[in-house]
């Protein structure tokens, strides 16, 4: 199987699996037992945070681990919201939040917040002048995901921190597809109250995660008096899978210039070797996420060019994992301009550092015959 869903999922890494047995093995105690074993674990734990704070060029103290990235967005935007609603209940999102950013605003609007969710311009990116026009007295919270999870549309996420931090409005943002393909330096200097990771996009555990929320930021958690995670996250603490968590973003973030330019090429060549054909169609942009190639062949349902692939033993998505199952079309793209009908022929290649130029060469040869073979016989079938 040549797989390339890497946005979906990746494969645990030897290092992190290692870091994962020796702390189940070594510190299985509770992080919050006050005996001897409990409190070698906290300090391991503690040591993490700190690891995971360094690269990140933040403070620990601003450091939570979570059950993986739908679960930080909820506890992020909900704990940042609450603890703000002295001053109103009005919140600024895009129209193209993943879907564990929408579940949460949904949740947020049967409890009395107004949602403003901004359309996106034509190359995806949301109008910064249409943001600050959006924002009111009572406006407590924006988030705006980092880089799309269907297309790889990047938001200039700094730019937007800075304005807001301006005019005292809060800013999260869902960076779970940048989180350890971004240099250190571009999370050390964005201006930004609170962000989310998840660990098996970066070769960690799934079900694990982390939010890094600003100290100076007041938040009020809806679950009161829970004692894990200093009061944010009920539940005793995977300390296994946070190692393995911040063993992987550590080997992530030290070769994280390697990874994004090898990602660079692997899209460069497979776009050079496809768009030769009109039917195909790129929807992404010069400066999306290089990890993500969203494209469509024209007039073919991306369910059914999934599935021809998969006979193939070639593995691909047509979008969010989180939503794959529902068959809609792409928000993203129809956010984009794009009708419905082709809003469904959307097919996400994603690729990493353990994809090779090999299976780029495959996957561009095989997409071709697909896509030669569909059209003579639409051909035939229109005659």
């Amino acid at each position: 199987m040549i797989y390339l869903d890497y946005a979906a999922t990746t494969p645990l890494s030897d290092s992190a699996l290692n870091a994962f047995v020796q702390t189940s093995q070594t510190y299985f105690q509770n992080t919050e037992s006050l005996h001897e074993g409990g409190l070698a674990a906290r300090d391991l734990l503690e040591h993490a945070r700190c690891s995971l704070a360094d690269l990140l060029g933040k403070e620990s103290e601003g450091i939570y681990f979570t059950g993986g990235g739908s679960d930080g967005n909820f506890l992020a935007i909900t704990s940042l919201a609450h603890g703000a609603n002295y001053k109103g209940k009005h919140i600024i999102s895009s129209s193209i939040e993943h879907p564990s950013v929408d579940y949460v605003l949904k949740f947020l609007e049967k409890s009395g917040y107004e949602i403003t969710r901004i359309p996106v311009q034509k190359n995806g990116k949301i109008s910064i002048n249409t943001l600050l026009s959006s924002i009111r007295p009572d406006t407590v919270l924006v988030t705006i995901q980092h880089v799309n999870s269907e297309t790889g549309i990047v938001q200039n996420i700094r730019e937007i921190g800075a304005l807001l931090k301006d005019r005292g409005v809060l800013f999260h943002s869902d960076c779970v597809q940048s989180f350890g393909k971004w240099n250190k330096s571009y999370f050390q200097s964005m201006s930004i109250d609170a962000f989310t990771m998840s660990a098996h996009k970066i070769n960690g555990p799934k079900g694990t995660g982390a939010v890094y929320i600003s100290p100076s930021v007041h938040i009020a958690p809806l679950l009161a008096e829970v004692t894990h995670e200093r009061g944010f996250r009920a539940g005793t603490v995977d300390l296994p899978s946070v190692t393995a968590f911040v063993t992987a973003a550590e080997e992530a973030f030290q070769l994280q210039h390697e990874h994004y330019q090898h990602a660079v090429d692997m899209r460069k060549q497979l776009i050079s070797s496809i768009l030769t054909n009109k039917n195909i169609a790129f929807e992404g942009f010069d400066d999306s996420s290089p990890f993500i190639i969203p494209i469509r062949v024209k007039g073919m349902e991306g369910q059914i060019m999934m599935q021809e692939l998969n006979r193939l033993k070639i593995a691909v998505s047509t979008g969010s994992a989180c939503k794959n199952g529902q068959q809609a079309p792409s928000k993203t793209l129809l956010a984009l301009g794009r009708t419905e009908s082709e809003a469904h022929e959307l097919v996400r290649i994603s690729t990493s550092h353990q994809t090779t130029s090999e299976e780029i060469t495959l996957l561009g040869k095989v997409l071709i015959e697909i896509t030669n073979t569909f059209r003579s016989v639409s051909e035939v079938i229109t005659r």
